[in-house]
């Protein structure tokens, strides 16, 4: 693997949607990330080919945790990796023999990440919740939808992959470097709760200044302002602009041709319903390409309200590259992108468990070794 995280040896111990994407981001950057897999979760029957794009970038070894030589099996890869990544409620990695304390003793270097949704700690640790309810405690959620309707959630874009994977990718970076330095892993804490309010901090900080309103749709970014908003166009599509700048606002007045000396000034919040209603109508008189024909690659801070499937096959995003070439599914470029060690996507494994003998004979497990653990049950 290429990227600047090459050499870096990561074991996954197998969880859903947050997880998998905050060892995703270690695995594009280079990583080796071998995901260990439940051995009841292996096919009778495996199919060819990836099965799964989030599976991107790992091999998977599949290990019955709870059969006392496969705990045996995982430990002796602890001793060899540099980051430890699990998702079980607080306590459960303990039971199972692989809590912190028990692998830092193996692998004092070790970088140990755990990510939950509330916390290790609190009254709401062992409790059982999913991304709209960890982004609902923070504030966020309340922030969002009509003013005149109830909040709405915000896909799990904020709870389980910005405030989940990718805080947990960032703490497992930031503790590898201390490992540089010091030679001490350490326990990386990636509560998804967390995540979120520190996404948020500045609205917390808007809000205690009075810039942030409790009411939805009337503040500068949720709608209220008439500059920094979402139209409707002739064809029943729609347009972003945000010139919250002055002069980018100039602009788009004399691109709408709006006469400034007709409207109330930009900053005046009493009159932003009114602007509102003169933005809707004029925006409504152009089609969505008409609008982005004459608005598109401007000063104005305008783009179009793109679908999921529009945005594969937009301009800008094309020639980026942002969508990898040749794969089954939608896959995403891995990013940011590095000027000397550039990532090269991996593939995904087969299915669970399909890398299990090649892995351990990687970190030294004989042939004998490897068929007394599957007559075991140790691993499949």
């Amino acid at each position: 693997m290429a990227g600047p995280l090459s050499g870096i040896k990561v074991l996954e111990i197998a969880g859903l949607g947050a997880l998998p994407f905050g060892s995703l981001k270690l695995a594009d950057m280079g990583a080796d990330v071998i995901r260990v897999d439940r051995s009841s979760d292996v096919p009778e029957d495996p199919p060819e080919g990836s099965h799964n794009f989030w599976d991107r970038g790992r091999r998977s070894l599949a290990v019955d945790l709870k059969n006392k030589q496969g705990l045996e099996t995982v430990l002796r890869l602890v001793d060899e990796v540099d980051v430890f990544l699990e998702s079980f409620r607080p306590g459960v990695a303990e039971r199972l023999g692989l809590g912190p304390e028990v692998l830092l003793a193996r692998n004092p270097r070790l970088v140990y990440g755990r990510l939950t949704g509330w916390g290790q700690s609190g009254p709401l640790a062992q409790s059982a919740g999913h991304s709209l309810n960890y982004e609902a405690i923070t504030g966020v959620t309340h922030c969002l939808g009509p003013p005149d309707g109830k909040p709405v959630p915000p896909l799990t874009l904020l709870g389980d992959f910005a405030g989940g994977g990718q805080h947990l990718a960032y703490g497992v970076v930031c503790a590898l470097v201390e490992v540089l330095r010091t030679g001490r892993g350490q326990v990386v804490d990636a509560a998804m709760v967390d995540g979120v309010m520190s996404l948020a901090g500045v609205y917390y900080a808007m809000a205690d200044m009075g810039m942030q309103k409790p009411e939805r749709g009337v503040n500068l970014f949720d709608g209220g302002a008439p500059f920094y908003n979402v139209y409707e166009t002739a064809d029943g599509l729609h347009v972003s602009v945000a010139p919250i700048e002055p002069h980018f606002y100039a602009l788009l007045l004399e691109k709408m041709d709006l006469d400034p000396e007709s409207l109330p000034d930009q900053w005046d919040e009493s009159a932003w319903p009114e602007m509102r209603e003169r933005f809707a109508a004029v925006f409504k008189t152009r089609t969505r390409d008409e609008w982005s024909s004459l608005l598109e690659g401007t000063d104005a801070c305008y783009a179009p309200v793109l679908t999921l499937n529009e945005a594969r096959s937009y301009p800008h995003n094309r020639a980026r590259g942002v969508f990898l070439e040749g794969r089954p599914m939608p896959e995403l470029t891995p990013t940011p992108r590095f000027s000397e060690t550039p990532p090269e996507p991996g593939t995904s494994p087969a299915h669970p468990g399909a890398d299990t003998d090649s892995i351990l004979s990687d970190f030294g497990f004989s042939k004998t070794e490897v068929k007394a653990l599957r007559e075991l049950g140790a691993i499949k």
